[in-house]
């Protein structure tokens, strides 16, 4: 295994963490080429939480994958799609350094929570948006093969989360600049996959962000599984004991989202 950071070429304020095969005793193993995750943890786009960061990549890396985490802007540095310039950045990032970094450019899975949830969609629905591009500018294939969202932030309606569609947007609640980062409005054919999970309970991001994506998604026709779980509060991360919210039946979905990610990029490890 290989661990370090680098910043995404053309960015400034942002680092990512790499976790890479490459130690395996096997031969086959070492070398071989896999699909990679990148990991935007969540936080309100406010902080960003590391509960949601590591213990998410481990189980990712333990899958097999080439994983990495995007410690993003927050706060004030939310605004003008600075995020979502970095996460676009990553990605691009790591498909020019796929060779050496024994990637597959074409199987490159977003996973995000909560807030990190609405950046990773964003990059799923926004990467060939005109007023996005024009922020980021420039030309490089940024669009994810696949999402997962965990409990992710998606509206900008009565069940938004203010606090970070606000941050984001820069715009004050209800105003069209606010509703714009609405994600579910802009699904279309170009969407990648999805999966999908959240808890019926939520109380700080409702459930209805999760089911109006599903809709969304079904309505193009664009392949997605959703799961909701009927308990659990918001931010559970991995549901284990180490990061404070251990519960083996939530947990599943860690296990559900792999073995999805595997079907969707026929990948056997």
């Amino acid at each position: 295994m290989r661990c370090f950071e680098f910043i995404p070429e053309g960015i400034d304020e942002c680092k990512v963490t790499a976790w890479i095969h490459g130690n395996d005793t096997d031969k086959e193993l070492k070398k071989r080429v896999r699909p990679a995750m990148i990991i935007c943890p969540g936080g309100g786009y406010g902080m960003v939480s590391e509960r949601e960061a590591e213990p998410v990549a481990e189980c990712y890396f333990a899958a097999g994958y080439q994983t990495f985490i995007v410690w993003y802007s927050v706060g004030e540095k939310a605004k003008d799609f600075r995020p979502l310039c970095q996460l676009a950045s990553t990605i691009a990032h790591v498909r020019k350094h796929a060779e050496e970094w024994d990637v597959l450019p074409d199987k490159i899975a977003v996973s995000g929570f909560s807030a990190g949830g609405h950046l990773a969609c964003s990059l799923g629905t926004l990467f060939n948006e005109e007023r996005f591009l024009k922020a980021f500018g420039r030309e490089e294939d940024i669009r994810p093969n696949a999402m997962v969202l965990n409990y992710p932030v998606i509206v900008a309606d009565e069940f938004a989360h203010q606090g970070s569609i606000k941050n984001v947007s820069g715009e004050p609640v209800g105003s069209e600049g606010y509703k714009w980062f609405a994600l579910d409005q802009h699904v279309d054919e170009q969407t990648p996959p999805a999966f999908l999970w959240h808890t019926a309970e939520d109380q700080l991001v409702p459930v209805e962000n999760s089911l109006r994506m599903a809709t969304a998604l079904s309505a193009v026709k664009v392949p997605f599984e959703l799961h909701i779980l009927p308990k659990g509060y918001h931010g559970m991360t991995v549901c284990t004991e180490g990061v404070g919210s251990k519960d083996d039946y939530n947990g599943r979905w860690v296990e559900w989202s792999i073995k999805w990610l595997n079907k969707v990029f026929d990948f056997v490890r």
